[in-house]
């Protein structure tokens, strides 16, 4: 199963940048998706996390208030919207998929994307 992120690239602090994830392998709807992060020397962080339906998401406190998680199941789709970037937000980000919702660090999920890199300068 792929997870097929892209919308990474080079960008200046404070600007905004919107990570795309296309899932056509797997029936959507039945995951709830997440968006990860690992910068260089750094351990993998938990950006954000949407449940099945949208409804509930939740961020990591680094990102709160600039970062929006959303998706549209129609298209099997998820999005971080990445606003006021910083220099600190510099990383690799993947979409990951899990048939379980959890606001906290579980210690495997269902399915990994390739990851997009994300860089931010100053």
């Amino acid at each position: 199963v792929q997870l097929q992120a892209s919308g990474g690239g080079l960008v200046q602090a404070g600007d905004s940048l919107r990570l795309s994830c296309a899932a056509p392998e797997i029936t959507f709807s039945n995951y709830a998706m997440y968006w990860f992060r690992q910068a260089p020397g750094k351990v993998r962080e938990l950006v954000a996390s949407i449940s099945r339906s949208g409804e509930s998401t939740d961020y990591a406190d680094s990102v709160k208030g600039r970062f929006t998680i959303s998706r549209d199941n129609a298209k099997n789709a998820v999005y971080l919207q990445m606003n006021y970037v910083r220099p600190e937000d510099t990383a690799v980000y993947y979409c990951v998929a899990d048939s379980y919702y959890s606001t906290t660090y579980q210690t495997r999920y269902d399915y990994w994307g390739q990851g997009t890199l994300v860089t931010v300068s100053s």
